[in-house]
């Protein structure tokens, strides 16, 4: 059996895998706070040890490079390598991968359910395709095909420089560089990202901030929520907050633009990550597209490139089907 867990710096989820079955159909799942462990095996042991199955091996995904079997998760302080977890956990064979990989290698397992078609475009078989998802940072990465598969490949696309369009985004810019020695892009498009243009917005004097709104950003342990709520409450939208996302939306799709034209994906561009799942309406208003299309002489080969907003959490499944055709290639059972 395989362990299959994707790792957050808030929450992290954990599910075992026949290989008969295949990723689509897990035995058993559930998840851990992952901030209340002092490291990955203490919360895989806490888990594994309410599991009736036999574990066998584990393929774990998280957030940063991964390198000859070992990584960093910065946001819990944890080291990682297989060859320790593996011991830990008695195991025959540990993985690591990066979480965009994991996202990447999950597109392709992915029914129709699974995502939302944005714009249809016109794919070209056997194309790249470029995956991007703001989460609580943001990730990306890519598939290539190598003449008789996809290959994922990860990358730290996020921390690179924020490039702004229009005087609004020069001047987020150049607020935020009075705040960080290097304003990379997952700083203005990402979970962490949305309060610096709510503060960007407010502190411009954009739009009015709503006492009852401010009360609950005081009193939020992660502020995020409570704008994109308020930002789209159908009843009594907050002018600020909707600002702060329609911003936000601008510049997702501008670098999803960046990323596409980077990859030349045109096989597709794939939206995931947290944070678009709950902003869907945001991104349906036409506003996405445009910025993301908005490429000067360029922007006829973006707009042929197919653009799907992905509904599920998808790393798990990544990382399970990446682990499970692991274990075949090892002849693990």
């Amino acid at each position: 059996m395989l362990l299959a867990a994707d790792i957050g710096g808030t929450k992290t989820d954990l599910a075992v895998y026949a290989p008969a079955l295949g990723p689509h159909t897990p035995l058993a799942t559930g998840y851990r706070r992952s901030g209340h462990y002092p490291s990955l095996e203490a919360l895989a042991r806490d888990f594994v040890k309410d599991v009736a199955h036999p574990i066998t091996a584990a393929c774990f995904d998280l957030a940063g490079p991964v390198r000859g079997g070992r990584a960093s998760v910065t946001n819990l302080g944890w080291d990682v390598t297989a060859e320790r977890l593996a011991e830990a956990l008695g195991l025959r064979r540990v993985w690591l991968l990066n979480d965009l990989e994991a996202i990447a290698r999950a597109v392709l397992q992915m029914g129709p359910d699974d995502a939302l078609t944005l714009h249809p475009g016109q794919a070209e078989p056997e194309g790249a395709l470029a995956v991007i998802a703001p989460g609580t940072g943001l990730g990306e990465a890519f598939l290539t095909w190598d003449g008789s598969a996809y290959q994922a490949h990860p990358s730290e696309g996020g921390h690179a420089s924020f490039a702004p369009n229009g005087p609004r985004q020069v001047g987020l810019l150049q607020y935020l560089s009075q705040r960080y020695d290097h304003v990379s892009v997952e700083r203005v498009c990402s979970g962490m990202g949305l309060p610096n243009l709510y503060e960007y917005l407010r502190d411009s004097g954009a739009a009015p901030e709503t006492p009852a709104v401010a009360e609950r950003l005081a009193a939020a342990a992660d502020r995020t929520p409570v704008i994109t709520a308020a930002a789209l409450d159908p009843a009594a939208p907050c002018p600020l907050c909707a600002a702060a996302l329609e911003l936000f939306v601008e510049i997702l799709g501008a670098e999803a633009g960046n990323l596409a034209l980077k990859i030349m994906a045109t096989a597709g561009v794939y939206v995931a990550g947290g944070v678009p799942r709950h902003i869907l309406p945001a991104l349906t208003t036409g506003r996405f597209l445009r910025a993301m299309q908005h490429k000067g002489r360029l922007s006829p080969v973006v707009a042929r490139m197919p653009v799907h907003i992905v509904r599920r959490s998808s790393a798990l499944l990544g990382a399970a089907s990446y682990g499970l055709a692991q274990m075949a290639l090892a002849g693990i059972g």
